[in-house]
């Protein structure tokens, strides 16, 4: 299907979100007591005792604000702000500054840690609800958890940024993320996010609402000079020169700790990079990140399979994860339209061949992944089974890689036909 219908494509991803992802949300999540929910096992029954965590409520702001800016349904930010009070009255830590990473199902902290990761997405959700908004109080929250991580995170000295610190901003021992990863001071994926976080926050302050603009331009200063230092991080540290996969875990001198590729965040970092580019704007650099970004993507698609699915990664030793998580997937399609439409030429083959095999990811999700009675499962196993040990919503899964996706397809599709039009 060299020739594919890009209205069919766009109207298939918006059908579901519109009526897959988010009603799942909407309708099955909300908790009465405040927030959402932590957790609906992989079967869908509800854990209503679960822990909330702050991951999944960050998300959830950006998910729903993202929403009402797309459809301008009003009905949309209800739901943002549902999250987004919840993150205020339970989550943001009011002796010490910062966000807790976890509380418990009635909103007592539970975990005070102050993972930078968790922080980050606050940021990345405020700024997109002042977007959606023009609430000061979002943009004032974004900053303040801004000046945390680049007041308590950032090294100075030999660059980047730290995982994690105590709820007084003191060392910890033990940063991980997860069980599932190495115990690392400076991760790939922390500083993915804070990257992130702060290139929603440039997006808006250089969008401020009138009467917001007082001291703007200094803020805008700071945030740009992280982001643009972050994104260098990236393309001269994180990045291997040799593979172009991105390496996961280092210690605080940048000395890494493995070899291990992961598809997904090679991907998923391709198409990262280079929006933080465009959105500071600095042509030289949007240039330099271009060049990186394709070498990085085909380095992810050595993950893709003939079906149109990613799997997860391989490890230096030889042994490989080859189930197809739902996260790795949404990101394997936004990395193929953007090397459509930012690294093939219009009208191209290479840019037709992208366009395809972004459809073809597109349906393996919609044939495999997406649940009719709602979001997507967490994964399809190595023997094609249904992965039902991993939750359907919850800590980690949250409806934000897959909303993300249909609405950054959209937005590519709809340059795609554009550019084609004035060709």
């Amino acid at each position: 299907m060299n020739n594919i219908d890009i209205n069919l494509f766009k109207s298939e991803l918006r059908q579901n979100l519109t009526e897959n992802i988010l009603p799942y949300w909407m309708n099955k999540m909300c908790d009465p007591r405040g927030g959402f929910y932590g957790r609906r096992d992989g079967y869908d029954n509800l854990d209503a005792e679960a822990p909330k965590g702050a991951i999944l409520h960050g998300r959830i702001v950006w998910t729903f604000s993202a929403a009402h800016r797309f459809s301008e349904n009003s009905g949309y930010i209800d739901y943002a702000k549902r999250a987004a009070d919840f993150i205020d009255s339970c989550f943001l830590d009011k002796e010490y500054g910062g966000a807790f990473w976890s509380v418990d199902a009635e909103g007592n902290p539970l975990d005070t840690k102050k993972q930078y990761y968790a922080i980050a997405f606050i940021i990345y959700g405020a700024s997109e609800m002042y977007l959606a908004t023009g609430d000061k109080r979002c943009l004032d929250l974004a900053w303040n958890l801004f000046n945390c991580i680049e007041d308590h995170a950032r090294d100075y000295d030999l660059d980047g940024y730290i995982e994690a610190s105590t709820r007084e901003w003191g060392k910890i021992e033990d940063m991980r993320l997860s069980s599932h990863d190495a115990n690392a001071s400076k991760t790939m994926n922390t500083h993915l996010h804070i990257l992130e976080g702060y290139t929603n926050l440039l997006r808006a302050l250089k969008h401020c609402k009138p009467g917001h603009e007082d001291g703007s331009d200094m803020m805008i200063r700071k945030v740009e000079e992280a982001t643009k230092n972050l994104l260098r991080v990236f393309l001269y540290k994180i990045e291997n020169s040799d593979t172009h996969h991105l390496t996961l875990f280092f210690d605080d001198c940048w000395r890494k700790f493995d070899d291990a590729e992961s598809y997904g965040h090679d991907i998923e970092a391709s198409w990262l990079l280079l929006e933080s580019a465009e959105v500071i704007g600095d042509k030289e650099l949007f240039e330099e990140t271009l060049r990186h970004t394709e070498k990085i993507a085909l380095a992810g698609l050595k993950g893709r399979e003939n079906d149109g699915s990613m799997i997860y990664e391989l490890h230096a030793d030889g042994r490989c994860d080859n189930n197809k998580h739902w996260w790795v997937q949404a990101e394997n399609v936004i990395g193929q339209l953007y090397l459509a439409y930012f690294h093939s030429d219009p009208g191209s083959e290479e840019e037709k061949r992208y366009l395809s095999d972004a459809w073809r990811s597109w349906r393996y999700i919609a044939d495999n992944l997406v649940d009719p009675n709602g979001e997507w499962y967490w994964a399809i196993n190595s023997d094609s089974t249904i992965d039902r040990k991993d939750d359907k919503a919850g800590f980690w899964k949250c409806p934000y890689h897959n909303s993300r996706m249909c609405l950054e397809s959209i937005k590519i599709l709809d340059l795609i036909e554009k550019r084609r039009q004035k060709a």
